[in-house]
């Protein structure tokens, strides 16, 4: 009587790799549609792909390996300030447009109040989800060690206050505020003030860093700093302080977009014109840098990227490689407010 014969194994993505001369995180960047592979590699990986009969099954790899076909993108901020903030929506827009051609599911998790993080918590412990995506985290944020207890793979959407994680994607903040800085110097205003982010935060310090910079390179102290919440109602509440301290200053730079939008209108309420007055810069280049009057100069980041790239990372570790963290440039858009 004669036995039945064994099933063939389906070729394994370390197959793939070997058979195109790649290493194993370039093959899973061609798999997912990851940006960085140039145009040889990936028609080798492409090719490999076909003579060896792969076929990537998100589905049935989560269902052989017990994995939960779930990511968690944990968000260190009240509910009503993220939902409020257009940031949020841009992130994640660009996580959801990563995950579409896979079967992961994206849950949102608002890990604010002690009882949410232990509800995070838990659900991570239970291996309720596969990996984590961090964003807005705040100086020594509980989220960092509860992703870090749970021994899930972690991507951190720009850095924690302290310390470098092995995996993350970040804008250039400090080379935008630098910039944004320049550009006004050009423009021969001198007298430059900048509304800065939230002092708990790796953002605001380095944007903070990056406008006292510039100026300390033009042989010029910082002139005036005044700390916001990233806020339009905060960025209007810095401006009217910034206002009667130093009535005579002629720039300002906004750390985000929001806070922005509410200096213009203290400013208009003032009595001061935009830009002959005061010449105002934000940052992030959100849809709201459209619509303030006049149209707001800004730097631009490309938000949508950081939720997008940090997922593609969360499904390379997910996949079993080592994807390299990397920083996303800024620049300059210059409008009407300065």
């Amino acid at each position: 009587m004669s036995s039945s014969p064994v099933p063939s194994r389906p070729p394994t993505l370390d197959e793939v790799a070997e058979r195109a001369r790649v290493s194993r995180t370039v093959a899973s960047r061609v798999i997912n549609n990851g940006p960085h592979v140039s145009r040889a590699k990936r028609d080798a990986v492409e090719k490999a792909i076909r003579d060896l009969g792969f076929t990537p099954n998100r589905a049935a790899r989560a269902l052989a390996t017990r994995q939960a076909g779930v990511v968690v993108l944990a968000v260190s901020g009240d509910g009503p300030g993220v939902f409020a903030d257009p940031f949020f929506g841009q992130i994640m827009m660009g996580v959801s447009t990563a995950l579409e051609k896979t079967d992961l599911h994206l849950v949102l998790s608002l890990a604010t109040t002690g009882h949410g993080q232990r509800r995070l918590e838990n659900f991570l412990q239970t291996r309720g989800a596969d990996g984590v995506m961090l964003v807005a985290l705040r100086g020594d944020d509980p989220l960092i060690d509860i992703a870090a207890r749970s021994g899930l793979p972690t991507v951190f959407i720009g850095l924690p206050m302290h310390g470098t994680p092995p995996f993350y994607v970040e804008a250039d903040n400090a080379g935008g505020a630098r910039a944004a800085t320049e550009y006004l110097l050009r423009g021969g205003r001198r007298r430059i003030a900048m509304i800065t982010g939230p002092d708990d935060t790796a953002v605001g310090r380095e944007r903070r860093r990056g406008y006292t910079e510039a100026l300390t390179l033009a042989g010029l102290r910082p002139y005036a700093t005044e700390p916001g919440d990233f806020m339009e109602a905060g960025g209007a509440a810095a401006m009217r302080t910034l206002l009667s301290a130093h009535p005579d200053l002629d720039a300002v730079l906004a750390a985000n977009d929001n806070m922005a939008a509410g200096a213009l209108r203290v400013l208009r309420d003032a009595g001061r014109t935009v830009p002959g007055d005061v010449a105002v810069v934000g940052f992030d280049d959100l849809p709201i840098a459209l619509h303030t009057d006049p149209k707001l100069t800004t730097i631009h980041q490309p938000v949508q990227a950081l939720g997008r790239e940090a997922a593609r990372m969360l499904i390379e570790l997910l996949d079993g490689a080592e994807p390299e963290p990397f920083v996303l440039p800024t620049k300059v858009v210059v409008r009407e407010s300065a």
